[in-house]
């Protein structure tokens, strides 16, 4: 797979994929940037060299209607800020209107596309609408690890008709997680909260393989128990000392998961230990966070809950790796081939 590195951008239109799906507030305020964020260094390095930057990405599921409340106006707005630069923001993402847009840009200069999930040929990965997307670039860069699990046009069409690669963010996650499953520093733990069993049966396998423990929340331990669920190494899967449906863990289970903490080297966090969005059930979670800190073992969270709730901790810095990615990091430490990922080879 080829990398922002590879390429001689000399007099480009290169043609990003980014991930700016953000959680939106009320008054359409992003609630938490940390996808915009994270794809900066790879539109810095492209402006350094000269490059005419095109970004596209989907947001929320209009599902293939134009939803003014979901138009990409709020990205634009935070990018303008962060690179403190003008961001040109399109009506559309596709069109001869875009198409002349596009050809009458300068160097260093920036196009925000319109949501691309407002054509319903984005999720159908319709090739039409790849191709329309494809004429806008001559090269085609993905940035976008958290899409990397969906067979999207923008994901995995519009690499067949240009020269691809992977941005900054795209190949340090890979790079992240391929080590985390391969070759971890141990005694490694894997901490899998949230619900939905059947969402997390195939990680827990799988990371169970590297993992010496796998700590896993109250409701986890509980769809396991009542459903009869077996994995290859029961005895590796630690819950909750008590109460498996109550809505925050106990100060004796805290405890218990805090000395399991501190013996890790490796630390790999996703989904949250009680019903984080009331702040009266969030002591767990955040009792948790604080203790893979203080434990100093290389730690990854991710998914979007976690990542946004580490974020309202201000202990983002503190880890060693937050993942941008919910179901495409699932599943690719599943061992599931990504079709964006793919796409790329």
């Amino acid at each position: 797979m080829k990398t922002v590195r590879d390429f001689n951008f000399e007099n480009k239109r290169v043609l990003v994929r980014c991930d700016f799906n953000v959680p939106l507030g009320s008054q359409g305020e992003i609630l938490d940037d940390f996808r915009v964020s994270q794809t900066i260094p790879t539109i810095n390095y492209l402006l350094k060299n000269g490059v005419k930057v095109i970004l596209m990405s989907h947001l929320d599921d209009p599902k293939g209607q134009i939803v003014d409340n979901l138009r990409l106006n709020p990205v634009q707005k935070r990018l303008t800020e962060y690179l403190d630069l003008s961001v040109l923001k399109a009506r559309d993402c596709i069109g001869s209107e875009i198409e002349n847009l596009v050809a009458n840009m300068e160097p260093v200069e920036i196009i925000l596309l319109e949501n691309l999930r407002f054509h319903k040929g984005e999720e159908e990965n319709d090739d039409n609408f790849a191709r329309e997307l494809a004429k806008l670039g001559d090269i085609y860069l993905n940035d976008a690890f958290g899409a990397c699990h969906r067979a999207h046009a923008s994901i995995v069409g519009v690499p067949k008709y240009l020269p691809s690669g992977a941005g900054f963010l795209l190949q340090k996650e890979i790079e992240t997680l391929q080590n985390l499953i391969e070759r971890p520093k141990k005694p490694m733990i894997a901490i899998i909260g949230g619900k939905k069993v059947e969402t997390k049966a195939k990680l827990i396998d799988k990371i169970s393989d590297v993992a010496d423990f796998i700590i896993v929340g109250g409701l986890i331990k509980k769809e396991i128990e009542e459903k009869g669920i077996s994995f290859k190494y029961p005895s590796k899967i630690i819950g909750p000392l008590d109460n498996l449906g109550a809505l925050d863990i106990s100060q004796k289970t805290i405890m218990f998961f805090k000395e399991k903490i501190m013996t890790a080297k490796t630390i790999f966090w996703n989904g949250p230990l009680g019903r984080i969005e009331e702040p009266e059930f969030s002591k767990g979670t955040s009792e948790i966070a604080k203790a893979i800190i203080e434990s100093k073992a290389f730690s990854i969270a991710g998914g979007g809950e976690t990542v946004e709730f580490i974020n309202k901790l201000s202990l983002a810095l503190k880890f060693n790796h937050l993942s941008t990615g919910g179901g495409a990091m699932l599943s690719f430490l599943s061992g599931e081939k990504l079709p964006g990922l793919e796409a790329l080879e």
